[in-house]
């Protein structure tokens, strides 16, 4: 009886001992081997060259863990995707315990690769490194990465510095439309961005949406940092990637000149739309294109330098995060304010026209300034939209969405602005559609006889079913979620499926208006020795 109680301390033993075996084995595996011997994971801020990135041993990198299990690995300020690549093209996400998958560059500043799949149930999750050698996969690497990010959690994600004071931006603090925290609760952080305590706070000015507007901080910026936000008195700061610059070291590129109308829109995947989109609105009297670059994937950095070659004003920014769109607008808005006089907040697949332009024999670049007059008290000039469906079309007219699509619904839907910069509120807020004022201004709309918004949504399939992929507006569900299937940003009847309807190519075609497609032949096109129109966007 008496040895019981020693065969039971003796079982329990060996199972402690087993058990701690265990947990260093996993511990081995999925934590980096400089993460056992260091008490805080940190990146020092330096500049690097491209092949310092993929050099050895290689510089920590921010990642974000987004949806769907995507990882988004963001390169320092003074890199880009383009200048870093593998002899042959190709670069990999190298995690921290030998798993690799392909890297895709996801605009001009980041890369997108998969988490994987034996990855995901491990806590918590750390930031791969780029690496130009697939045969490094499976290899342990003696590197410390940052622990990611995730995008579901509040993230401080960017920040633009005018002369009075910083903005930030960041989700997760005002997540409803109708649910917006005080300013008053809110201040803003600056933490030396190699890690440390913060150096400094500033309550904030102001809350909206995604935006936030916080005084400088006293402290001189003898190192780099980030700015991040802490909802109480107490509260930690929130997760940052956003890099906080003082009003003489902001990172604005060389003033290109003022110009009187502007056009700004955020595009993913969309660079073959963009020689229309652009030509078209150039010779109507846009100056000056600016494209909030949402992790392309396709040819844009190349349609935009030929552009630029034929002398179309065309500015890229890179604005990477997901369902942001509201918060790009409110940058695009504040950051090009000394450079233009009014912005223009239109889709690449909406073209603003009015009907009296069918009786000019060629374009001219005051139609838009037209377009524009108004007393000094309009800040804001709202047009209403006219959306086409896909027109018999099973795959992207060869002519381009003002050729191909010409049928579309009988009722208006929505509206677009062209904004005056200056009579914006200080809050930055916006609908996409139009943006809040100051008190002094006010929206004028104009009538459907006056001018209108050609909005192709409705396009071939094979186009139209990219948009289940992901949504960019910051309050709209993704269509592939069974949530706000009644709301207007839904297709009618369509589901939270990607399947094609038996009779899309001919779905949504009420009124056949051939209006801008005539004006636009009349305009722009050629005609072979066929009878055959040919625009110049073809090539």
């Amino acid at each position: 009886m008496r040895r019981k109680p020693a065969i039971s301390l003796l079982s329990i033993a060996v199972f402690l001992f087993f058990a701690a075996s265990v947990f260093f084995r996993v511990t081995r595996e999925f934590l980096p081997s400089a993460a056992l011997n260091s008490a805080a994971l940190r990146r020092p801020h330096t500049s690097l060259a491209a092949r310092e990135l993929l050099g050895s041993p290689p510089p920590p990198l921010d990642a974000i863990l987004l949806p769907d299990w995507e990882v988004l690995v963001l390169l320092p300020p003074d890199s880009s995707s383009s200048s870093i690549s593998a002899s042959d093209g190709s670069l990999f996400c190298l995690f921290h315990t030998g798993a690799a998958s392909p890297a895709h560059p996801a605009g001009a500043s980041a890369f997108r690769c998969a988490l994987p799949r034996r990855l995901r149930r491990i806590r918590p999750f750390y930031a791969p490194r780029l690496s130009a050698d697939s045969a490094a996969a499976g290899h342990d690497f003696d590197f410390a990465p940052r622990e990611m990010i995730r995008w579901s959690m509040s993230v401080a994600y960017e920040s633009f510095s005018t002369d009075d004071d910083v903005i930030v931006f960041a989700k997760g603090i005002n997540r409803r439309k109708d649910s917006v925290r005080p300013a008053a609760d809110i201040k803003c952080v600056f933490i030396p961005a190699s890690g440390g305590p913060a150096l400094a706070s500033t309550p904030a000015t102001s809350s909206s949406q995604e935006v936030f507007r916080c005084p400088h901080p006293s402290v001189p910026p003898l190192q780099p940092l980030r700015v991040s936000l802490a909802v109480a008195p107490e509260a930690a700061p929130i997760a940052t990637v956003a890099e906080y610059r003082s009003p003489s070291l902001q990172d604005r590129p060389p003033s290109r000149g003022r110009v009187a109308v502007c056009a700004c829109t955020m595009v993913f995947n969309a660079a073959k739309f963009l020689p229309e989109w652009v030509a078209y609105h150039a010779a109507v009297g846009i100056d000056r294109f600016f494209l909030y670059d949402n992790a392309s994937e396709d040819e844009l950095e190349p349609v935009v330098s030929r552009l630029g070659s034929v002398g179309f004003d065309v500015v890229v920014r890179s604005w990477p995060w997901p369902k942001t769109q509201e918060a790009g607008f409110s940058h695009c808005a504040v950051s090009n304010q000394n450079d233009c006089d009014w912005m223009a907040f239109i889709d690449v697949d909406e073209f603003v026209f009015a009907p009296a332009w069918v009786d000019f024999d060629r374009p001219n670049r005051s139609l838009i300034d037209s377009l524009l007059v108004a007393p000094p008290e309009v800040g804001q000039v709202a047009i209403r939209c006219l959306e086409f469906g896909p027109s018999g079309h099973r795959r992207h007219p060869e002519a381009g969405v003002t050729q191909g699509y010409t049928c579309r619904r009988q009722i208006e839907e929505r509206h677009k602005s062209f904004v005056r910069l200056d009579a914006i509120n200080l809050s930055l807020i916006n609908s996409i559609h139009h943006f809040g004022l100051k008190d002094d201004s006010e929206t004028k709309f104009l009538t459907l006889t006056e001018a209108r918004v050609n909005h192709y949504k409705y396009q071939a399939w094979n186009e139209f079913k990219i948009k289940f992929r992901r949504r960019v507006s910051t309050y709209v569900a993704d269509w592939k979620q069974s949530t706000s299937l009644g709301s207007r940003d839904r297709v009618p009847g369509l589901g939270s499926e990607a399947i094609e309807p038996s009779n899309w190519a001919n779905m949504f075609c009420e009124v056949n208006d051939t209006l801008l497609q005539d004006t636009t032949r009349k305009w722009f096109g050629t005609v072979n020795l066929l009878g055959q129109y040919r625009m110049p966007w073809q090539n």
